[in-house]
């Protein structure tokens, strides 16, 4: 579980809680997001994903961790857990092509989040040999479709 250092963050950041349906996992994502990313693999299209991408440092589980079940496939490179109670995948987390341990937070699970203020890229994970939901490094922002 990581833990929000408030020196890490610009001031145009913002916290945002968020959490599965029925409450059970609890989150804090500190960000400025200006985009999201839509892939239309199978498992991004079927969760719903509007994702975010952040480091470690700026996500914390706040509730829920004794509630997570892990969801694993492909080549296993990302963790998809998701609440064992209402089944809502709130966030994903792996490493990206430097190592480094990556959330991608889900925005429909934000409170307060207005998607309407922020740009929606579209990524055709479908097509690739690699899905954007097998490994964080061919869906991160710079390599995706507009």
């Amino acid at each position: 579980m990581a833990s929000l250092a408030t020196s890490d963050f610009s001031m145009c950041d913002k916290t945002y809680v968020g959490h599965c349906h029925c409450g059970a996992i609890q989150y804090e994502v500190t960000t400025d997001i200006q985009s999201v990313v839509e892939c239309n693999c199978l498992i991004c299209k079927a969760a719903g994903w509007q994702l975010s991408f952040v480091p470690a440092q700026q996500f914390e589980l706040k509730a829920g961790e004794d509630s997570l079940v892990d969801y694993q496939f492909g080549k296993n490179h990302l963790h998809h857990p998701f609440c064992s109670q209402c089944r809502v995948r709130a966030f994903r987390r792996g490493e990206n092509e430097d190592g480094q341990t990556m959330y991608a937070v889900n925005t429909r699970c934000h409170d307060g989040f207005d998607r309407s203020e922020v740009e929606i890229n579209q990524f055709d994970g479908a097509n690739l040999q690699v899905h954007c939901a097998q490994d964080f490094s061919n869906c991160s922002p710079t390599r995706r479709k507009t």
